[in-house]
């Protein structure tokens, strides 16, 4: 709580995957406070972000919401990193006091050694160095409000999805699948 010194706090869950571990993420925020010398004015905002297609992420970041203060952003998987460095620079419009980002689970990334949390932004000092739950391997992982193509963010736990199963779930092209539900839907 310390390391927030005077700041108000917003948290900006990244929405869809995200929103479980912020959910935990705020209620710990909140357990601290109620046990500290002082209590942190905390708001959540949501933002929506779209970047992959079955398995990829794409190079297209569609980004919707985001207004505010002083942000944590909790996002629950940092795999590439480029989803993370478009959000803080749309956020840095805002002009927060201070940007601390949480998140689950950081992947092991061959070619991304600028983007892990012990030297992630240390070359901008505005940024304060990620809080990272668990560093994973570099393999496509569900559940715990994670999904592919919007199926398995029920599960309770995380896991890998099989080969198989990215087959039977897997889009050919986007908008091909919502017009397979709405005939699912029918029948």
């Amino acid at each position: 709580m310390d390391d927030l010194g005077d700041h108000d706090i917003v948290v900006l869950c990244v929405l869809k995957g995200g929103y479980q571990f912020c959910v935990d993420l705020v209620d710990r925020i909140k357990a601290l406070s109620r046990n500290s010398n002082r209590t942190i004015p905390m708001r959540v905002n949501f933002i929506r972000l779209k970047s992959y297609l079955n398995d990829q992420s794409t190079a297209d970041l569609h980004i919707v919401g985001a207004e505010d203060l002083s942000f944590l952003a909790g996002k629950a998987v940092v795999d590439t990193g480029k989803t993370m460095e478009k959000l803080l620079k749309h956020v840095e419009a805002f002009q927060p006091k201070l940007i601390k980002v949480a998140g689950l689970l950081v992947k092991r990334v061959p070619h991304n050694a600028a983007c892990l949390p012990d030297c992630m932004y240390l070359t901008n000092p505005f940024y304060e160095l990620m809080n990272v739950g668990f560093e994973i391997p570099d393999r496509f992982v569900v559940g715990y409000a994670l999904d592919y193509n919007e199926y398995f963010r029920d599960l309770d736990h995380i896991c890998v999805i099989s080969e198989k199963g990215k087959m039977k779930y897997k889009i050919e092209k986007e908008g091909v699948q919502k017009e397979a539900d709405v005939i699912q839907q029918k029948a």
